[in-house]
């Protein structure tokens, strides 16, 4: 390994899910992770503000896009036709990525584990997908997936589902290891001048050990080993570590505001089995008839469905059942034993076509309208319409929790927040949590507030770090933005930032100007359609 030749690799983007100082900064301290700490230490460094909504399916295609989601068109995991929903892929991702931009300018890239790039687009080079592909994903060039696992041995998108405790983090360093392994396998082969790797497990370990401070270490210094091997081996000129989003500690409540619109007669619910993705519809490891998103129960329950139902009629619901068995420690194990049907037909949901606003999912931060003439049963009208925001926006920004603290930070209209061609996509009045220290729930059935569903969750500053040939190590990135990285990344090469992008080159690094690039084809979008994805985002809390 020693003899192999260095690559010609100009820039590499190190992405580091979740990384923030908090977390850093103790590892930093205690000398755990000294190639990460070098970067930060010999380059330019600062807080990289997140966008909204900072979680990982739309904020990664916005930094590695440089444009808002209402440009690209990915606002959480969830993309919805109607009242039904899917998980969200690549072709859901409407805008060029920055391995697509670099391609049209004769530059080659590698990218490893990157989210929302299943299936990947052809480019010149190599594409393994990440977070949201299936296990055996498609990759660039076709094939590529089993000569990876001929050259370096296994090679997975994620740890299997029933992996726990130690068994668990060590299967998290053992992907860490497989990205750094694949990285360095295809830049020896592709020779590429851009190379990106993810590492997503320093945001897994937090959603499943939180407060763990001995695993989160295990995770990054296994990421430091695979940094410090990829340094060695391909030599980049320059060297970009961001994050998505950063991690913290939440120590207000959990709010949940379908419970409040509930009240004020603007939800409607239902015990049939219809409505919005839930802890009782992914229960089992797969859905009961095979499809992603179905919100329509069966014809013709079963007995033990309509036993359910009935006790769902007179309060007995499956969230209740869920809450006592969770207080217990069971809430896990009779989830794997229930059949979904079961745990849907006594489950009070959110009723989308009775309803005339509503959260359909947590992670947009925000309130869609039922409205006619968009969704497929619509209540509110046109003229309706803008009334039912300003009121919305008026309630929502009045909530205050049981202490009087405010729930929201800000609660604005999308268009406010968002621009671009799919605005429309977005929730129609966006709430954004009071230092992301309120934990929404799109739950119904218990009550406004509780404490957090999950003690850790996503903070809005991540980090970002440049260094290396022609970097100013004592430039102020203190105004860092998520939607920044693309541009700098492109002008460390050498392109010119699409005119469209929000973002603007970072100061550490010289900018070289915009172009405008042809519009680009979106071409169709094709439906994930895998069960084990969805369980594995409730798994980690993304579906509730």
């Amino acid at each position: 390994m020693a003899d192999r030749p260095q690559t010609s690799l100009q820039t590499l983007l190190v992405g580091i899910d979740a990384g923030c100082r908090s977390v850093l900064d103790p590892l930093f301290e205690a000398g755990a992770v000294p190639h990460l700490e070098s970067l930060f230490e010999t380059g330019a460094a600062g807080p990289l503000e997140s966008q909204i909504p900072p979680w990982t399916p739309s904020a990664w295609p916005s930094l590695y896009t440089g444009v808002n989601p209402g440009k690209h068109g990915v606002f959480g995991f969830l993309t919805f036709d109607g009242y039904d929903w899917d998980v969200v892929n690549a072709t859901h991702v409407r805008e060029r990525t920055l391995w697509e931009l670099l391609d049209g300018h004769d530059k080659s890239s590698v990218v490893v584990n990157a989210p929302v790039t299943h299936p990947p687009r052809e480019i010149d080079g190599a594409v393994v997908p990440g977070y949201t592909a299936p296990e055996d994903p498609d990759c660039h060039p076709e094939g590529l997936l089993d000569e990876l696992r001929d050259e370096i041995g296994e090679y997975r998108v994620y740890a299997p589902r029933d992996a726990d405790g130690r068994e668990a983090v060590e299967w998290y360093e053992r992907l860490v290891r497989m990205r750094g392994r694949a990285f360095r396998h295809l830049a020896d082969r592709f020779d590429p001048e851009f190379g990106f790797v993810q590492f997503q497990q320093t945001d897994t370990v937090f959603h499943e050990f939180p407060g763990d401070h001995g695993k989160v270490r295990a995770v990054y210094e296994a990421v430091d080993r695979q940094l410090g091997s990829i340094l060695e081996e391909c030599d980049p000129d320059t060297v970009v570590v961001a994050s998505d989003h950063g991690m913290g500690e939440y120590t207000g409540h959990e709010f949940r505001p379908n419970e409040l619109l509930r009240e004020r007669g603007l939800v409607e619910t239902t015990t049939e089995g219809e409505g919005m993705p839930t802890w009782s519809t992914i229960a089992d490891n797969q859905l009961q008839d095979g499809e992603a998103g179905k919100t329509v129960a069966d014809d013709d329950p079963t007995p033990l469905e309509r036993v359910v139902a009935g006790l769902a009629g007179v309060g007995l619901t499956s969230q209740r059942i869920h809450a006592a068995l969770d207080a217990v420690g069971l809430a896990d194990f009779v989830a794997e034993r229930v059949p979904a049907d079961v745990a849907r037909a006594g489950s009070e949901q959110v009723d989308f076509p009775d309803s005339q606003a509503y959260m359909r999912d947590r992670i947009e931060l925000g309130v869609r309208v039922n409205l006619a003439g968009r969704e497929p049963d619509g209540v509110v009208s046109e003229a309706e319409y803008d009334r039912l925001r300003e009121d919305l926006v008026d309630l929502l920004s009045d909530v205050e929790t049981p202490e009087g603290e405010p729930v929201f930070e800000r609660v604005a209209r999308r268009e406010e927040v968002f621009s671009g061609p799919y605005v429309e996509e977005a929730p129609d009045v966006v709430t954004v949590p009071r230092d992301y220290d309120e934990f929404l729930s799109t739950r119904v059935g218990d009550g406004q507030f509780a404490p957090p569903s999950e003690p850790y969750n996503h903070k809005r500053d991540g980090i970002v770090a440049i260094s290396g040939d022609g970097v100013n190590p004592s430039a102020d990135l203190s105004d860092a933005h998520l939607f920044d990285v693309a541009p700098t990344i492109l002008a460390t090469m050498g392109v010119p930032a699409a005119e469209r992008m929000d973002g603007s080159v970072l100061p550490a690094v010289g900018a070289v100007g915009t172009e405008s690039y042809p519009a680009f084809d979106a071409g169709g979008q094709v439906t994930t359609d895998d069960g084990d994805v969805e369980a594995r985002l409730a798994d980690l809390g993304y579906l509730e």
